[in-house]
């Protein structure tokens, strides 16, 4: 990333490494599709996405993404996930593999519909 932060998603996505854009613009549009009322801002450096409270965050890295849709939302998706590298708070995609659509929207979806239900964002 260069010296200058970036302030939108769009910035941050341009700043990204080439072999990380197409990830991050395919993640983006899912994510907008997914909750198109959410205020998109960048928060800590990396995107984030805002219905009043955090959804989803995500950030690139040298050889995958990684997306944060709530430690809640990757624990109830957990057997769909067997197959992917997760951390407690993090779904890591790596570049050479195509993002797994069907299974983000999921994830978001649930964030969305459970926000309130104590399902703190980290």
């Amino acid at each position: 990333m260069p010296a200058k932060r970036p302030t939108t998603i769009a910035e941050y996505i341009r700043a990204a490494r080439p072999v990380a854009q197409p990830h991050l613009r395919k993640l983006h549009a899912i994510l907008k599709s997914v909750a198109p009322k959410a205020t998109e801002t960048i928060k800590w450096g990396v995107p984030h996405y805002v219905n009043p409270r955090f959804v989803c965050a995500y950030s690139a890295h040298k050889a995958h993404i990684s997306f944060a849709p709530s430690s809640a939302a990757l624990a109830h998706f957990s057997k769909e996930l067997a197959e992917y590298e997760t951390t407690t708070n993090f779904l890591k995609l790596p570049y050479d593999e195509p993002l797994p659509e069907a299974l983000i929207r999921k994830l978001a979806k649930y964030r969305l519909q459970n926000m309130g239900d104590g399902d703190g964002f980290w």
